[in-house]
């Protein structure tokens, strides 16, 4: 009897089981978007369309002042892509021009179905505590990746032709998560 209460002592004292939970650090804002626009669907091209890499190359202009945008959204100190897969590289594509224009590193370490992970990263890492992520992933894990951050009042999907929209979570005191959606306005016809 006494040995298997001291294997079951030593199993549950083991510094990785006494370690404690992560705890969630909060990022000023966390801005979603989905990957420019891609081609036609009977083309099997794994690249952003025309109208993609403008849309990629125009992203900067969302941290900028101008008659349009008199409230720029927060420059990012992090930009995140979904990895690049047999069947895309539109995320990466899409935010490899903001990037470079803002010197930052682009990060693409989880598939488009690790959202939960990427999002409880971004919560408990406290090198995003107080700054602005913003995050490129594709359109079908986008709402599932809102929640894991915590917009519990996100939308439920992103519409399958909409590559013109911002899904901003700014998070207040304590962590409350606030929604919103807003035009890019980058290209002309951005709603």
């Amino acid at each position: 009897m006494t040995r298997r209460l001291v294997l079951f002592a030593w199993v549950f004292l083991t510094p990785a089981a006494c370690a404690p939970a992560a705890e969630k650090t909060y990022p000023a804002t966390v801005l979603l978007i989905r990957h420019a626009e891609k081609p036609p669907d009977d083309d099997p091209s794994v690249h952003l369309s025309a109208e993609g890499k403008k849309r990629a190359d125009a992203l900067p202009g969302l941290f900028e002042m101008s008659k349009i945008r008199p409230d720029p959204f927060p420059k990012p100190a992090f930009v995140f892509a979904a990895a690049n897969s047999m069947k895309s590289h539109r995320s990466v594509e899409t935010v490899l021009p903001l990037a470079e224009a803002f010197d930052l590193k682009l990060r693409t370490p989880l598939k488009n179905e690790d959202f939960a992970k990427l999002a409880k990263h971004v919560l408990t890492d406290p090198k995003y505590a107080g700054k602005t992520v913003l995050i490129c992933w594709h359109h079908g894990t986008m709402p599932q990746l809102a929640r894991a951050l915590g917009a519990t009042d996100a939308p439920g999907d992103w519409k399958g032709s909409a590559f013109n929209r911002v899904w901003r979570i700014d998070f207040g005191d304590g962590g409350k998560a606030t929604f919103r959606d807003l035009p890019q306005k980058l290209l002309p016809g951005d709603a």
